[in-house]
């Protein structure tokens, strides 16, 4: 389930979101040590997931139509899945808020523990991007891994240029490239996969 949930809607930089324009230079401090809220579904509407994973791969479906959008019914179905499932898999979600901005996602799954857990969506907005929120929603993530007894970590994301940010993160977060294999959706791209130990503390040094 996890591989078809999996490419990272965090492989472009935008611009800061308009409404974040002058917030750090007026409060006096980095955006990236600001708070962010982790929530869970509850009283969310139906469609939310799906909108917002459109959202954050308008430029995917835009430049590559022919081998993104077929990706659509899966993230429908992702989005199924958490409401109509909410002790399971809905339960291995959050949403990430700024205030009261909804910024992104992360989810996850454990179903393999406590060998490892998966990495799922690392989902930012765009205009939320280059901020840090994508590794703070990852620190987040192999905190409840922490919790739950979960000794290892992986994930996955595409290589090339467009996904240059997103393998940086994973690095930075202290992460290590284990493998690579073509990708189903486009054999012309390689998925290159991501290990790391949960109990490891880089992250907290490198976030």
């Amino acid at each position: 389930m996890m591989e078809r949930q999996k490419i990272l809607a965090d492989a472009f930089v935008f611009e800061k979101d308009p409404k974040l324009a002058g917030w750090e230079e007026a409060c006096g401090f980095s955006l990236e040590k600001a708070r962010l809220d982790f929530t869970s579904l509850h009283n969310q509407r139906r469609g939310l997931i799906a909108s917002m994973l459109k959202r954050s791969y308008a430029e995917f479906l835009k430049c590559d139509g022919e081998h993104w959008h077929p990706e659509i019914s899966k993230w429908e179905e992702f989005d199924r899945m958490v409401f109509d499932h909410s002790e399971t898999v809905g339960a291995c979600m959050f949403l990430s808020w700024f205030g009261d901005l909804l910024i992104g996602f992360g989810s996850y799954d454990p179903r393999q523990e406590p060998g490892f857990g998966i990495v799922g969506y690392n989902c930012i907005l765009p205009g939320f991007r280059g901020l840090g929120f994508g590794k703070r929603q990852i620190r987040e993530i192999l905190r409840r891994f922490r919790i739950r007894g979960i000794r290892i970590a992986k994930t996955s994301t595409l290589s090339g240029e467009r996904h240059n940010s997103a393998q940086r993160m994973y690095v930075a977060c202290g992460f290590r490239e284990t493998g690579r294999r073509l990708w189903e959706g486009n054999p012309s791209q390689t998925v290159v996969y991501y290990e790391k130990k949960v109990s490891d503390d880089t992250l907290d040094r490198t976030v």
